[in-house]
Parts: structure tokens; sequence; C-alpha cells
């Protein structure tokens, strides 16, 4: 820690409203440059790195394939689908010579000629892209830290199916089973519900993953009975749960954020690019299509919402940036020594260790430091422990409090 050139601050910044970046600009994870656009510090990188593994590895287990699509697109492909002139939070730019461009929001635009030049016969079908990439979008109301952002990075999924609209369900199921899979190891499983939403011009629903919290700036009807919810602009068209089939007098009305969202797109950009294959009987046909996305930042505060308490941050421990956070009190030649030591040999071990080392700080503000930056187990080696021969160890999520010899710990982490 004593490396680690970020500080910890005592006080919130007064231009910060929300919770999340309120915290996580505290406890040195990130930095404002400007509303909605913030730089990622180690920790906050670090945590941010986990939340892509963990997105990465359910995607790979759908088959997906990753790849990595420019950010910055030619008007003309904005124009093919007619989203140039109505997308209105679409950030546009004009080179030297005139020619104009969008940065990214989503990338539609891009992949469904991309994949026209792989994709030729029914054969080449059922197949699925997706990357974790930066987006842009003019929000004007970039209020809610990293949950509301101007740039901000985003896993985008596209799968591509011939016109069998089973097979296209079930695999939309899959994803929505990826989803679940995703957030309950970031934590949040428990309190994050498959939401039905319009599905404006390509069917009768899409569908959101919501997280209940007072933060959100969503309003959802959630059903009790089988956890399944409906967002707040379709819930006057109905007159039951769509999950179960219960009352919708029943419904229970929750704030909550929205942490991802799954559209079937039918064959709406695949027209406007032409992208068909050939089916079995010769004939041409439009690929059908899906998009699902996940806010990689937006997932990232919403942790912070739903884990912090009164002390800071406290991170699940999937996406926590380190799993042990060793804190050394006193410096003492014995002291130093058996944190040293410790250090090493979790570190060599493959343990995630963050070590505070600082000489020049008292040990009042060193726990204060490392319930702010929330690592899920706290070692505590100091001049009393080590004459007994052991460590304290503190659960940053619980509070509880237990001893531990130096070879229990390191028998723990294989």
């Amino acid at each position: 820690m004593s490396e680690l050139r970020t500080r910890t601050r005592k006080e919130t910044p007064k231009d910060e409203q929300s919770l999340n970046a309120g915290l996580l600009v505290r406890a040195g994870y990130v930095d404002k440059l400007s509303a909605g656009v913030y730089s990622y510090l180690p920790l906050g990188l670090r945590v941010l790195k986990n939340i892509e593994t963990i997105i990465r590895e359910e995607m790979n287990a759908l088959g997906a394939h990753e790849l990595l699509l420019p950010a910055l697109h030619p008007k003309e492909n904005w124009e093919k689908t007619g989203r140039w002139g109505t997308m209105d939070d679409l950030y546009k730019v004009t080179d030297t010579s005139g020619r104009e461009f969008a940065l990214g929001p989503t990338h539609e635009e891009i992949i469904v000629p991309l994949v026209q030049k792989f994709i030729s016969s029914y054969k080449d079908l059922p197949t699925a892209l997706y990357q974790i990439q930066d987006k842009f979008r003019m929000e004007l109301r970039a209020k809610s830290g990293l949950l509301r952002g101007r740039e901000f990075r985003m896993k985008d999924l596209y799968s591509f199916h011939t016109d069998d609209e089973k097979a296209f369900s079930l695999y939309y199921d899959r994803v929505k089973e990826a989803y679940k899979n995703i957030f309950r190891r970031a934590g949040i499983g428990e309190v994050t519900h498959l939401t039905f939403a319009s599905g404006g011009s390509f069917s009768e629903y899409s569908h959101e993953f919501q997280t209940i919290t007072d933060a959100g700036e969503d309003t959802i009807y959630l059903c009790d009975a089988c956890g399944v919810a409906i967002n707040d602009e379709i819930i006057a068209t109905q007159t039951k749960c769509p999950g179960c089939g219960a009352d919708k007098q029943s419904l229970r009305k929750v704030r909550s954020i929205e942490v991802g969202n799954i559209f079937p797109l039918k064959t709406k950009f695949s027209e406007a690019f032409g992208l068909s294959y050939k089916d079995r009987d010769g004939s041409d046909k439009l690929v059908r299509m899906g998009c699902y996305g996940i806010g990689l930042g937006r997932l990232m505060g919403t942790i912070v919402e739903i884990h912090a308490d009164e002390k800071g941050l406290s991170w699940p421990s999937e996406v926590a940036p380190f799993s042990t956070h060793i804190v050394r009190i006193g410096d003492t030649l014995h002291v130093r020594q058996e944190a040293d030591s410790l250090y090493t040999e979790l570190s060599h071990r493959n343990e995630d260790v963050f070590y505070d080392d600082r000489d020049d700080v008292s040990a009042g503000a060193k726990f204060a430091d490392s319930e702010l930056i929330g690592v899920p187990r706290v070692v505590i080696v100091s001049e009393k422990n080590v004459a007994k021969g052991e460590y304290e160890v503190k659960e940053r999520a619980t509070g509880t409090v237990s001893f531990a010899k130096k070879e229990d710990l390191l028998r723990a982490t294989g």
C-alpha cells in the first residue's frame, strides 16, 4: 500500500450525489474527470477486470466468440438503419475533410455488415459474437455516478439465427440463465429480478434484469410469488404477472437499477443491411437476431449500492480487488518480519493480497481505510497477536472476528 500512489479521503467530494461514486472516489477506486466520465484507478480496475472475467466466462460457456469492434462508426452505416437522425443521445464528430462519424453507443450498425461477409447458408447459423468495449452516449442526466455514464464499458452480445422461432427462444432462454449466473457471482443475484419490458417494434416483450435498491432510478412491480417483475412503462397494459399468473394487485412496487437487458431484434437490422442466408429449400431468408447487454461500470456501481455500509465498501468475493488485506500494526522488527513473511507466503500461493505496510499512518487510520476499501478478509498482524503466535482475522461483510495461526491461513488457501 505504501507504493500505491492513490489516497483515500475522509470526506465525500461535494460534486458527487450518488453513494456509489462517492465511496469509490473516497476509497481510491475511481476519479471523476467530468459528469459521467471516470478514470478507473488501480483498485477500481482490478474490480472491473474481475467483473469482466465473470462475464467473459459466462459468455464463453454459451459458445459465443469474443471480438473487438471499432468505436468510431461511419455515418453511412447509421443512415442505413435510420438511427443517425433519430437517436438523440448519439455523439457525432466531423473530421477536417468534413466526413461525419458516430462514437458507438451500440454496435448493430457495425456487426451486421461484418457478419454479412461470413454468413451465406443455414449451415452457418446459429452463431453468436460478443465484445467488451467502451461506449459513448450523450447522457444529459449524468448524476448517478457509475450508474449513468457518458463513456462507459459494456458487454454486448449479438446472436444470429435462422427463422426457426423455437430455436431462437431456446437460445434466448439460455442467455437469461447466463445473466442470472453473472449477477449471482457478482453478489447481487438474490435482489436481481428478470423484468418484463416493452419490446417496442421488435416483439411483445423485451427483458431487463433489475436490482432492487432505493438508489434506483427505475420503478418495477415485483411478484413475490415467482420473483418476476414488470417494468413501470408496461404495467398499465398488464392484468396479471407474466411469470406465474398472479393477480396484478398483488405485485409490489419497488425502486430498482437496470443492470442488464436482452432484446429479440427479429429482422430489423438484417433487413437494413440485406443480411440473409440460403435455407435448406434454396430460398433466401433474412437472419433473425438477438442482442444482450450489460454495463460493467453500472454493475460495479450497483454492487456498491447493495453491499456498502456506513463504514465503506464491502466487496463480494468474486469481484473484490483482493481476497485478503493484511494490516500491519506497529513497526517493530518482529512485527514487520511477520507481516512481510505472511504477505510473501500468501502471494506465492496465488492469493490476491493487499498489504498495508505504511509506517507513517496510525492504527486507527489503517483500520478505517481497510473498512473503507472493503476487501472481504482483513488479517491484522500486531505485537500482541504475534506474541501469541496468531493473527486476528476479520470478515468485512459480517464483522466476525476470529484468530488463526499462519499455517491455518496458508492451509485455507491451498
